[in-house]
């Protein structure tokens, strides 16, 4: 019997409390190049890899975001693209009563982590359907991502307003 009466007040209470959900997770957009193939299939080197990962937030209502994830795998031999993978894995999460100073951070730090290893296995399986050795995305911080941007926001309201947007891209090593 206690359970009957604990119920209305847990439906009271639900509407007030903080909520995060994922609605939905989705492969928004892959695209694969090989622009000098098949003549590059026949030089024997080591390829230079270039990866760049970048975070994208659209707000569709007052609790809905999405999220979007973009990378792009740029693979290089003797100066000439192998394949140059882009990939651009996003979220629909909805945020309820919660604290507005908290929703830019989940919408940098939280969402992006959610997101990640979705596009890591979305780009690693083109590039092997493609025919190469899979290309495994190392973990990215994306606290640290999003730190660096604030600072860079920062920046540019104190009068360096000629920063691109492409300088907050993440460029991991080789």
């Amino acid at each position: 019997m206690t359970e009957q009466s604990s119920t209305p007040n847990a439906a009271g209470a639900e509407s007030n409390d903080p909520s995060f959900r994922i609605q939905r997770i989705y492969l928004k957009d892959l695209s694969l190049e090989q622009p000098n193939a098949p003549e590059i299939f026949l030089v024997i080197a080591e390829p230079q890899v270039q990866v760049e990962v970048d975070v994208a937030v659209k707000r569709m209502s007052d609790e809905l975001f999405e999220v979007a994830l973009s990378s792009t795998i740029t693979a290089r031999v003797e100066g000439k693209v192998l394949f140059l993978v882009e990939g651009n894995q996003a979220g629909i999460f909805e945020f309820n009563n919660i604290p507005a100073e908290q929703v830019d951070p989940m919408l940098g730090i939280t969402c992006p982590t959610i997101l990640y290893p979705y596009l890591r296995s979305n780009m690693a399986d083109v590039i092997t359907r493609a025919g190469f050795q899979p290309i495994h995305l190392n973990e990215i911080n994306f606290h640290g991502m999003y730190e660096h941007r604030l600072m860079q926001a920062q920046q540019a309201a104190g009068g360096n307003a000629g920063d691109s947007a492409d300088e907050s891209k993440i460029i991991l090593p080789n």
